[in-house]
């Protein structure tokens, strides 16, 4: 159907004018606890009078965003039913499009996280909360994503993954605008520099983001005589004359005077209108069916995986093969940026940074590039054998190299202070959760030995393996899940980054036999496994040199066995040669302690301890003669 002729139906317009008003309240929401987490002035962590006032319009646009994602499931299963309103109403098809088909659940899904996330928000009156309140919205907002059309046109990992990272971002800007509205002038002042900074990134991302998402979904041979195509042309088109306005008025208004500051509500008001113009835009493009290309030659993996099953592995084509997953490339671009910045910023003022850690660093991050988007990443979907070593890379080697490059530890050293005595700013905020008692529970050893090797079982014995396979967010959950757990538990064994309490080494070494023995006896009973467990992946995508599964299933076991034990082991060296340096430091700081007495004229500690022992001789003499 032509967008541009207008011939919609009317669930369809209602469809996309109820959409729009939904995303703009999504957008406003998540804007507003933008500012109240990084933009706003906050004492000691705790919200004020600004925040607080922010609160209050965070209920409308959260109740708002809320019914309009309800109504919004009941006009998606009139449109897909092509029947009324009314009739969409019918509870039996309502339940089974909310409890059979993907799109009804992920709807679903993202239903009761919103509503989670608009009822809790009366709670939130620290900056902490409302960070996590932020993350929780994103991701209830990006929830439909993975069961868009960019996740039925190929390239999963590409297309989805880009539309992923170009919501969030739009969402970021877009409400950091609208938010930057709601405020007070004197506040506006103080959060505009900050939100600057954000913006840019965001606006970066959204450009990239878009146009990957744009050439995944059309076939630009025959697409550019369709209404989709230019809509497409006219989203971007206005992007592009966003950012030249904000970089434009943002420089003039960051230089001038209180005259000029006056002027900026003006100013974000016609950057807010053009913004919701491209919102009203990009959400009629996400409920109309992009221009399909022609010829294309349908394959099980193409339509389950997103890609063409690959040749044969091979050395040669393990180390070749790539297939971009966009939202794990977006995510590692950015801790590869913060990372290099922290860097930077030490050299600036003259502060060292040792290269080993910096090396380290990089190494892992090229790991976990390697095995999700990389010839590993590519193989794993087609095979459990690859899978299990992708596994063992992202949870156990990447962890390893990102933990000795102690990010923590050089964000402590670099984040910007607070604007005034009062604010913890981003650095206290850190510091805060660093040692809150949600730190305390995730760094303590049983938790972290449980996350690590405890999950194994959850989910390879059950049916959630066979699950979480089937999508593509269900790859996203298991890699994420495999590198915070990995991560964690490296942190609390061989981490330069600081702890809420610090660990014994001899309970660390006890910690790495266990991880040995649970990860051995693991494997061992994936070995043993006599039935497939991955309930029909990979039969699905009919691999034709994969031809017998459970002899995969058995050389994954072994990986497990083999691959898995080698990083524990170099794990158990680094432990033993931090105990050593520890030893060797307390021995060095006693020798100086002794030295500094000796100086002074007072006896050290040994020559205290033994006069100690003969006060406590002669009082025990005295008291055997009484």
């Amino acid at each position: 159907m032509n967008f541009l002729s207008g011939n919609l139906t009317s669930v369809e317009f209602l469809g996309t004018l109820n959409k729009s008003v939904s995303t703009l309240a999504a957008f406003a929401f998540i804007g507003c606890l933008l500012a109240t987490s990084f933009l706003l002035p906050e004492h000691e962590g705790a919200f004020e009078k600004s925040s607080l006032a922010l609160r209050k319009k965070l209920r409308i646009f959260g109740f708002i965003w809320l019914a309009t994602s309800a109504f919004q499931i009941i006009l998606t299963l009139a449109n897909i039913l092509g029947t009324s309103l009314l009739d969409a109403f019918d509870t039996t098809s309502l339940n089974s499009f909310l409890t059979q088909v993907d799109l009804g659940k992920y709807l679903g899904y993202q239903l009761a996280l919103i509503a989670v996330v608009v009822l809790g928000i009366n709670l939130v009156n620290k900056v902490l909360a409302s960070t996590i309140f932020l993350g929780l919205s994103l991701i209830a907002l990006v929830i439909p994503v993975f069961q868009s059309h960019s996740a039925a046109s190929g390239s999963h990992s590409l297309a989805i993954g880009a539309l992923v990272i170009h919501v969030a971002g739009l969402s970021l800007w877009v409400g950091g605008i609208l938010a930057l509205l709601l405020i007070s002038s004197d506040d506006r002042t103080m959060a505009l520099p900050r939100f600057s900074q954000l913006a840019l990134w965001a606006a970066i991302s959204v450009v990239v983001s878009g146009i990957a998402s744009a050439w995944t979904r059309l076939n630009f041979e025959a697409a550019w005589s369709t209404g989709y195509a230019r809509v497409i042309l006219l989203k971007a088109l206005l992007t592009l004359v966003l950012i030249f306005l904000g970089y434009r008025n943002r420089k003039t208004l960051l230089s001038s005077d209180k005259t000029g500051w006056n002027l900026m509500g003006r100013v974000l008001a016609i950057e807010a209108l053009i913004m919701g113009v491209t919102v009203v835009l990009g959400s009629w493009l996400s409920s109309s069916q992009p221009p399909l290309a022609p010829n294309v030659k349908y394959s099980p993996a193409l339509s389950i995986v997103g890609m063409a099953t690959p040749e044969a592995p091979s050395f040669t084509r393990l180390l070749t093969a790539y297939n971009p997953d966009a939202l794990f490339i977006g995510v590692l671009i950015i801790l590869v940026a913060l990372y290099i910045k922290g860097v930077i910023i030490l050299k600036r003022r003259g502060d060292s940074w040792p290269v080993g850690r910096t090396i380290a660093f990089a190494l892992g991050i090229s790991a976990l590039d390697f095995a999700t988007s990389g010839g590993l990443g590519v193989y794993a979907l087609f095979s459990f054998e690859y899978h299990m070593i992708a596994h063992m890379v992202i949870g156990m080697v990447a962890p390893i190299g990102i933990v000795l490059g102690a990010p923590i530890t050089l964000a402590l050293r670099t984040l910007p202070l607070g604007r005034t005595k009062d604010e913890r700013g981003v650095r206290g905020m850190l510091i805060a959760f660093l040692h809150s008692r949600y730190s305390v529970i995730l760094t303590n050893p049983l938790t972290a030995l449980a996350l690590f090797d405890g999950s194994l079982f959850v989910l390879y014995f059950t049916n959630l393996f066979g699950n979480l396979m089937q999508s593509h967010a269900g790859h996203l959950f298991m890699n994420i899940h495999f590198f915070l757990a990995g991560f964690l538990f490296f942190h609390v064994i061989i981490g330069i980054d600081p702890n809420p309490k610090k660990i014994p080494h001899i309970v660390r070494i006890v910690m790495l036999f266990a991880a040995m023995s649970i990860h051995a006896f693991f494997a061992i009973s994936l070995l043993a496994t006599t039935t497939l467990i991955d309930q029909g992946y990979y039969a699905s995508l009919q691999t034709p040199w994969l031809t017998d599964l459970l002899a995969d299933q058995h050389a994954a076991g072994a990986i497990a066995w083999g691959m898995g034990e080698v990083p524990i082991i170099l794990a158990l060296i680094a432990t033993f040669i931090q105990w050593m340096r520890d030893d060797s430091r307390e021995a060095k700081r006693i020798d100086r302690n002794e030295a500094r007495l000796a100086a002074m004229g007072e006896p050290d500690e040994l020559a205290q301890y033994n006069n100690y022992l003969s006060q406590l001789q002669r009082r025990d003499e005295r008291e055997g003669k009484q």
